[in-house]
Protein backbone atom coordinates (compact mmCIF):
# COMPACT_ATOMS: atom_id res chain seq x y z
CA UNK A 1 0.00 0.00 0.00
CA UNK A 2 2.94 2.27 1.01
CA UNK A 3 6.06 2.13 -0.87
CA UNK A 4 9.23 3.97 0.16
CA UNK A 5 12.44 4.29 -2.43
CA UNK A 6 15.77 6.36 -1.19
CA UNK A 7 18.01 7.89 -3.09
CA UNK A 8 20.93 10.44 -2.42
CA UNK A 9 23.49 8.05 -1.00
CA UNK A 10 27.26 7.52 -2.42
CA UNK A 11 31.15 8.40 -1.15
CA UNK A 12 31.93 11.82 0.37
CA UNK A 13 34.48 13.27 2.54
CA UNK A 14 34.91 13.94 5.93
CA UNK A 15 33.04 17.53 6.86
CA UNK A 16 31.17 17.05 3.43
CA UNK A 17 27.35 17.06 2.93
CA UNK A 18 24.43 14.87 1.41
CA UNK A 19 21.24 14.97 1.24
CA UNK A 20 19.58 11.51 1.22
CA UNK A 21 15.44 11.67 -0.16
CA UNK A 22 12.90 9.08 0.07
CA UNK A 23 10.08 9.07 -2.47
CA UNK A 24 6.84 8.07 -0.77
CA UNK A 25 4.00 6.84 -3.06
CA UNK A 26 0.57 4.45 -2.55
CA UNK A 27 -2.70 5.62 -1.20
CA UNK A 28 -3.92 4.96 2.35
CA UNK A 29 -6.10 5.64 4.88
CA UNK A 30 -3.31 6.03 7.67
CA UNK A 31 -1.06 9.12 8.43
CA UNK A 32 2.12 7.65 9.09
CA UNK A 33 5.11 9.01 10.63
CA UNK A 34 8.31 8.89 8.77
CA UNK A 35 11.91 8.63 9.95
CA UNK A 36 15.37 7.42 9.17
CA UNK A 37 17.30 5.18 10.27
CA UNK A 38 20.65 3.51 9.43
CA UNK A 39 22.99 0.40 9.57
CA UNK A 40 26.55 -0.02 9.63
CA UNK A 41 28.39 -3.51 9.12
CA UNK A 42 27.78 -5.66 12.33
CA UNK A 43 25.38 -3.51 13.99
CA UNK A 44 22.07 -3.22 14.71
CA UNK A 45 19.92 -0.57 13.31
CA UNK A 46 19.40 2.06 14.64
CA UNK A 47 17.00 5.39 14.90
CA UNK A 48 18.68 8.65 13.28
CA UNK A 49 15.65 10.65 13.19
CA UNK A 50 12.05 11.33 12.51
CA UNK A 51 9.45 13.72 11.77
CA UNK A 52 5.00 13.92 12.19
CA UNK A 53 2.94 13.22 9.04
CA UNK A 54 2.65 17.37 9.06
CA UNK A 55 6.32 17.81 8.63
CA UNK A 56 6.91 19.05 12.28
CA UNK A 57 8.20 18.11 15.79
CA UNK A 58 11.60 16.69 14.26
CA UNK A 59 13.46 14.44 16.77
CA UNK A 60 16.92 13.14 16.47
CA UNK A 61 19.09 10.99 17.91
CA UNK A 62 21.89 12.34 20.19
CA UNK A 63 24.30 11.37 17.48
CA UNK A 64 23.48 13.67 14.73
CA UNK A 65 21.69 16.18 16.89
CA UNK A 66 23.26 20.02 15.20
CA UNK A 67 24.56 17.78 12.13
CA UNK A 68 21.69 16.17 10.53
CA UNK A 69 17.70 17.67 9.81
CA UNK A 70 14.83 15.79 8.92
CA UNK A 71 12.60 17.64 6.79
CA UNK A 72 9.07 16.49 4.31
CA UNK A 73 7.90 18.36 1.38
CA UNK A 74 4.77 20.34 0.93
CA UNK A 75 2.58 17.60 -0.81
CA UNK A 76 3.94 14.81 1.84
CA UNK A 77 4.86 12.55 -0.57
CA UNK A 78 8.89 13.29 -0.50
CA UNK A 79 11.57 12.65 2.89
CA UNK A 80 14.57 14.24 3.29
CA UNK A 81 18.01 13.82 5.28
CA UNK A 82 19.77 16.67 5.27
CA UNK A 83 23.52 15.57 6.68
CA UNK A 84 26.22 17.58 7.44
CA UNK A 85 29.60 17.90 8.90
CA UNK A 86 29.38 13.82 8.10
CA UNK A 87 31.83 11.78 10.04
CA UNK A 88 33.63 8.19 8.98
CA UNK A 89 31.13 6.81 11.81
CA UNK A 90 27.99 8.45 9.76
CA UNK A 91 28.75 5.26 7.30
CA UNK A 92 25.67 2.90 6.93
CA UNK A 93 23.13 1.92 4.58
CA UNK A 94 20.56 4.60 5.45
CA UNK A 95 16.71 3.58 5.37
CA UNK A 96 13.43 6.05 5.15
CA UNK A 97 10.52 4.14 7.36
CA UNK A 98 6.99 4.83 8.10
CA UNK A 99 4.87 3.98 11.01
CA UNK A 100 2.03 4.99 13.29
CA UNK A 101 4.34 6.06 16.62
CA UNK A 102 6.46 9.08 17.37
CA UNK A 103 9.04 9.56 17.46
CA UNK A 104 9.11 6.49 15.10
CA UNK A 105 11.07 3.42 16.68
CA UNK A 106 12.68 0.57 14.60
CA UNK A 107 9.84 -2.28 16.38
CA UNK A 108 6.93 0.40 15.50
CA UNK A 109 7.84 0.42 11.43
CA UNK A 110 5.38 -0.64 9.06
CA UNK A 111 6.93 0.48 6.16
CA UNK A 112 10.97 0.55 5.46
CA UNK A 113 12.36 1.39 2.11
CA UNK A 114 15.30 -0.47 0.26
CA UNK A 115 17.88 1.78 1.66
CA UNK A 116 20.85 3.73 0.68
CA UNK A 117 24.72 3.46 1.37
CA UNK A 118 26.52 6.55 2.77
CA UNK A 119 30.15 5.84 2.60
CA UNK A 120 32.57 8.90 4.63
CA UNK A 121 35.92 8.70 4.16
CA UNK A 122 38.51 10.50 6.97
Amino acid sequence: QVQLVESGGGLVQAGDSLRLSCTISGRTFSRYNAGWFRQAPGKEREFVGSITWSGGSPYYADSVKGRFAISRDGARITLYLQMNSLKPEDTAVYYCAAGGAYPLRASDVNYWGKGTLVTVSS
